[in-house]
């Protein structure tokens, strides 16, 4: 048992912090035991790790992220997203063929996230097993959580990008052979890129695969208005978009991650909603490929789940506290559109982050009793310059710090150093 003290925000909701001036968090077994303004009798022999005047905050959950577009972050900004993967991501995703140049990227990559504050991820890699397998080690290396997808695709791509169906079954089954395990921080996710870079036979390897092993999918909805036409001629038979990807048992059959959705409405809307499916909300990515503004309101008033993705490389930055603010000013140009659609407040922005996102992982991204402990230690005194209420320090730390006032970072219990 440890007991951690300091000033202690999350949500249990997405309508206002919990908020616990110089209190102590219990943990056991890498759980959250309980929250206490005042430490009880029966606590007062564990060993109190004390951080004073900094605050405590749950770890930040990176629900969309490219980890072999790491190097193209912030390239090729002036594109929309067909031609920017044509002509740079394929290229730079073909380059982790080489495991020598992928250790050395992913390496930097999970670092990166690191120094974040991102405790846990649901990453795409590559189509190459030693690869994603390496990245897949780097995490547990760290003692970070992740969900990491052999990426795959067998059409509308280059040759150095495209496998067979059998090629592609035979890898993912050899890295769910190693990482699926119980409980396990790292473990695979079945990753179609999207239903333009797999024909019908792809798909359902995906979906037998994810039924078969119980696993999660991820995959793009619904994020370009170029894309999504071209799905209908690809996809024929499919009612919509979302329905192409249920048609094959990957869309909420198994628990599902759908990137973008920033064109998503009327029965496809209602289908994500029925099926249980989580919506990655990536508004650096939306803006910078020019593919729009995501009805996260929508979303919300429609009880869908909702998580933050950086979307490395289509976004630009890593960090999901500036997803936040991202988010919320996206909410506002909606507003300015819609006032009847009221903007996204810091409270829905942070559990969307933190408990919506990490719902994700299994109980994680909250400091209610029985959640795995992920969390941040907030050292601000450079940003606190007048005292401010520890709502305003929070919010001043979100819109205008950066990683040099994290000052510790825990995942299920752990401290983890890098």
């Amino acid at each position: 048992m440890k007991v951690y003290k300091g000033h202690i925000l999350f949500t249990k909701s997405s309508e206002k912090f919990e908020v616990i001036e110089n209190g102590y968090i219990a943990v056991e077994n890498g759980c959250v035991v309980g929250v206490y303004n005042v430490l009880p009798a029966e606590l007062q022999n564990a060993e109190v790790v004390d951080y004073g005047d900094k605050l405590i905050i749950p770890a930040m959950n990176d629900m969309h992220v490219h980890a072999p577009q790491y190097r193209n972050q912030g390239i090729a900004m002036d594109l929309e997203l067909l031609p920017w993967l044509d002509n740079y991501t394929f290229p730079e995703e073909s380059k982790y063929s080489d495991t020598a140049y992928a250790e050395r990227m992913y390496s930097r990559f999970v670092r990166d996230l690191w120094r974040h504050g991102t405790m846990r991820t649901v990453a795409f890699a590559t189509i190459h097993k030693d690869s994603t397998r390496l990245l897949m080690k780097l995490f547990q290396e760290a003692g970070m959580g992740a969900l990491v997808g052999k990426v795959d695709m067998n059409r509308n791509s280059p040759d150095t990008l495209t496998e067979t169906v059998d090629d592609a079954k035979r890898d993912n089954e050899a890295l769910i052979a190693e990482f699926n395990q119980p409980n396990a921080l790292v473990r695979p996710i079945i990753t179609p890129r999207f239903v333009p870079s797999c024909t019908p036979e792809m798909l359902s390897v995906c979906g037998e695969l994810a039924k078969k092993y119980n696993l999660p999918v991820q995959s793009h909805l619904s994020e370009n208005r170029g894309e999504i036409a071209w799905v209908k001629e690809l996809e024929p038979e499919s009612k919509f978009y979302g329905d192409a990807y249920n048609r094959y048992g990957l869309f909420g059959q198994t628990p599902t991650i759908m990137a973008h959705c920033v064109w998503t409405e009327g029965e496809e809307l209602e289908m994500i909603k029925h099926n249980g499916v989580m919506v990655a909300h990536c508004p650096t990515s939306n803006f910078n490929l020019s593919s729009g503004m995501a009805p996260i309101r929508t979303f919300l008033n429609n009880g869908i789940k909702v998580g933050l993705g950086s979307d490395i490389s289509g976004g630009h930055d890593l960090s999901i506290f500036k997803m936040m603010v991202y988010a919320i000013q996206v909410s506002k140009m909606h507003y300015c559109q819609d006032k009847t659609k009221p903007f996204l407040t810091l409270p829905e922005v942070f559990w969307i982050a933190t408990k919506s996102a990490g719902s994700f992982f299994g109980k994680v991204g909250s400091f209610e009793k029985g959640y795995e402990f992920d969390a941040l230690v907030i050292d601000d005194a450079e940003l606190n310059h007048d005292n401010y209420p520890l709502l305003h320090r929070l919010e001043r730390f979100i819109y205008i710090g950066d990683d040099r006032q994290i000052m510790h970072r825990y995942c299920r219990g752990k401290l983890i150093e890098m």
